[in-house]
């Protein structure tokens, strides 16, 4: 097949097909740990967290839902005294350092004013309380993390490039020569600049530390992440601050510091895969004047260590439905991996956030002489099944609704939202990675095997 070099998009038009997007609360409720959040809708999406995500099993002292009743739909009640009641009950049982609001599709529908209610119960109770939109009529599934982290950085401290001493006095008026900019940006002088680097993406602080170990390897030093730990330890922002993300789901995480903070932004591929983290890195260190090492070594010998998962999937196919915005990413690693990826559905795109991941995926498949996948953006669900029709891919990575079905139709399928809960990200979690999407294949090869094996003894009978 003709490898293209330059990636073709195309619009279906398909709704947002994907899970909830309030699930974020499943995994941020564990990265923030002195926090509160509260899931403002109906009955229905409390039902949906209990069932799905299980939050309400291992999150009870940090979650709740203010259900929406009759009256509430109808205007008969006052919207801020019952928020009120709530948020009065929340600070005396748990006594959070934020409580988070998560607006669903009902407050979009009755029009809620969360906006306009937080900051008077906020200057009430004396706890921040931010609101964050993750309704699924605007948003995909994990665009519910890109909206909370979004409006968390309005809350990060300003960041103060200009140092004071202990009398508060401006450091610059007295060692200009140590402070103001050169046109070496990397020189001696600066190299405090090397520090100024906050990464956003809600990540299990064990990968965390993993991709500040590998940016500590090469002399870079990250000063922070959005989300922190504590709310209370939110990373400062500020005009000389560089953010990058983690996570190509975070547009709107990536902007607002950008325009709301002057901060600047790097433009990296996503740390999936020995080959995106090493890109990752290698974007990060020519921010910052360095120069990686070690880099090559490293990737190759993660390569070698993959071997008995790259002989399954080598030559394999994939299809992609679109789920988590995950899908480019994803399936540019798989491509380095041995795979050919027919289609690549995504629910939104973003080119310019995701425009070094991107080009990877144009040189990945260069080098690897495979064809540039199809990316659809907002697919139709019911065209994507008669495509695989046509295409019988050996493996489709879907969202849990058509899951059922494809396998009816004899296509492997694996679930597109273990992906966002399992760590995949850095060059050691690749083997978990390939373990998700190797596992189908695997029991397809089992079966077969057993039933070649019940038909030889059949034959021996």
């Amino acid at each position: 097949m003709k490898t293209l070099e330059i990636p073709t998009f195309e619009c279906e038009t398909g709704n947002y097909h994907t899970f909830c997007p309030i699930s974020c609360v499943a995994w941020l409720y564990q990265k923030i740990e002195d926090s509160f959040f509260l899931v403002v809708g109906t009955k229905t999406r409390g039902y949906f967290l209990q069932s799905a995500p299980g939050v309400m099993i291992f999150a009870e002292p940090r979650y709740a839902m203010a259900e929406s009743e009759e009256g509430d739909i109808s205007a008969q009640l006052n919207d801020q005294k019952e928020l009120e009641r709530i948020c009065v009950r929340i600070k005396n049982d748990r006594n959070p350092s934020v409580i988070i609001w998560i607006g669903t599709c009902t407050t979009e529908i009755i029009k809620m004013d969360l906006e306009g209610i937080a900051p008077k119960l906020e200057k009430q109770l004396g706890i921040p309380i931010v609101v964050a939109r993750a309704n699924g009529l605007d948003h995909a599934f994990t665009q519910g993390e890109d909206t909370v982290l979004a409006a968390t950085t309005h809350r990060c401290p300003e960041y103060n490039h200009r140092p004071t001493n202990q009398h508060g006095e401006d450091v610059a008026k007295h060692l200009a020569v140590d402070v103001a900019p050169s046109n070496n940006l990397f020189g001696e002088k600066n190299k405090s600049n090397r520090c100024n680097l906050v990464l956003f993406g809600s990540l299990p602080s064990s990968v965390a530390s993993q991709l500040n170990l590998e940016s500590r390897r090469q002399s870079v030093s990250v000063s922070g992440w959005l989300p922190s730990q504590k709310y209370t330890e939110l990373p400062a922002l500020g005009e000389g601050v560089y953010v990058c993300g983690v996570n190509p789901f975070l547009s709107r995480t990536a902007t607002t510091p950008m325009r709301r903070r002057k901060c600047r932004l790097v433009g990296a591929p996503f740390p999936i895969g020995p080959d995106g983290t090493r890109a990752w890195i290698e974007k990060i260190c020519s921010v910052f004047g360095v120069k990686p090492e070690g880099l090559e070594e490293r990737e190759n010998q993660i390569w070698r260590n993959l071997s008995d998962y790259l002989e399954i999937i080598t030559g394999k196919s994939v299809f992609f439905m679109g789920d988590n915005l995950l899908e480019i990413s994803l399936a540019r690693f798989l491509i380095r991996c041995g795979m050919v990826v027919y289609e690549v559905g995504i629910p939104y795109m973003d080119r310019r956030y995701q425009a070094a991941e991107l080009l990877l995926l144009q040189h990945t498949c260069k080098e690897m002489k495979k064809p540039m996948p199809r990316i659809v953006e907002k697919p139709d669900n019911y065209s994507q099944v008669q495509r695989m029709h046509e295409l019988q891919p050996d493996l489709a990575i879907t969202g849990m609704a058509h899951a059922n079905p494809l396998e009816a139709r004899d296509i492997d399928t694996k679930w597109s939202v273990e992906f966002t809960f399992a760590q995949i990200h850095g060059s050691i979690n690749a083997r978990d990675a390939l373990e998700l999407v190797t596992r189908p294949l695997r029991r397809r090869s089992d079966s077969i095997l057993g039933c070649r094996s019940l038909s030889r003894q059949t034959a021996g009978v």
